[in-house]
């Protein structure tokens, strides 16, 4: 077994799309904490779900990414696939050679109504070569990059860091100073400071500030109110929120889920 726990015969099968079909649409279920292991494959690969909340690593970084919006993963590049919450995946893979996209990058994408109803469309077995090719054409010219960063989050190897970091995971809302944790951790606040800086590339700040806003996306993606995730991870106004998860994601929750 991987070490995400799925047998390595469930990774995903994307063959290469016959001549004149520029790609093909596959769907996985994916339940709830279940990962395809880190693979690559020959095809660019759009990575979206048609409900969940699907998260995807590479080597560039890491996302979490509701219907609203997809990635980009150029082929040949090693990525891991999974749900956060219970998700449909439902991925274009896209022979390169008949592909007018060539980022070189993972890059994230805007999921409009109209491009959703093309992958879905695309999907749908027996589509006359003509059709096909439209449709193919405008899912093409449909694909936008939106300013969404990638939400990477290294957590400390320090058993002092590590013990402050497991109690933020356990409790969101805490808000305690570093000062207040060294009593805890038995390390001072600037040891705390260095350890967190050193081992996760983030002030220790950001770092909480980053663990709420993963935590709250699957909350998000359920469908609840803005107001409600934000007291649920630790703020006490919803502007604030807000405010940390811009800086954390890019855009705001209304237009990343939108």
């Amino acid at each position: 077994m991987p070490p995400y726990g799925q047998p390595s015969d469930s990774l995903p099968s994307c063959a290469v799309p016959p001549e004149r079909q520029a790609l093909v649409v596959r769907s996985f279920p994916l339940p709830r904490g279940s990962w395809f292991e880190e693979h690559q494959h020959p095809e660019h690969q759009l990575a979206w779900c048609t409900s969940g909340l699907l998260s995807v690593r590479a080597p560039s970084g890491t996302w979490l990414l509701p219907p609203s919006v997809a990635l980009w993963i150029p082929a040949h590049t090693p990525h891991a696939t999974g749900a956060t919450s219970t998700a449909v995946m439902r991925s274009p893979y896209i022979a390169p050679a008949h592909c007018p996209v060539d980022w070189p990058e993972p890059t994230v994408v805007a999921v409009p109504p109209l491009l959703r109803e093309l992958i879905n469309h695309l999907a749908a077995p027996g589509l006359p070569v003509p059709a096909r090719e439209r449709a193919e054409g405008v899912l093409f010219d449909l694909l936008q990059p939106v300013p969404a960063r990638d939400i990477a989050l290294s957590w400390p190897t320090d058993p002092r860091a590590r013990t402050v970091a497991e109690a933020l995971r356990a409790d969101l809302a805490d808000s305690r100073s570093l000062a207040a944790w060294s009593r805890v951790a038995g390390a001072s606040a600037r040891t705390l400071a260095r350890l967190f800086a050193a081992e996760t590339g983030l002030g220790f700040g950001r770092w909480r500030e980053r663990l709420r806003v993963q935590e709250a996306m699957p909350l998000l993606a359920q469908g609840r109110s803005v107001e409600s995730v934000a007291h649920r991870v630790g703020y006490a106004s919803t502007s604030a929120f807000i405010a940390a998860f811009r800086r954390t994601v890019g855009l705001t929750p209304g237009q990343f889920f939108r």
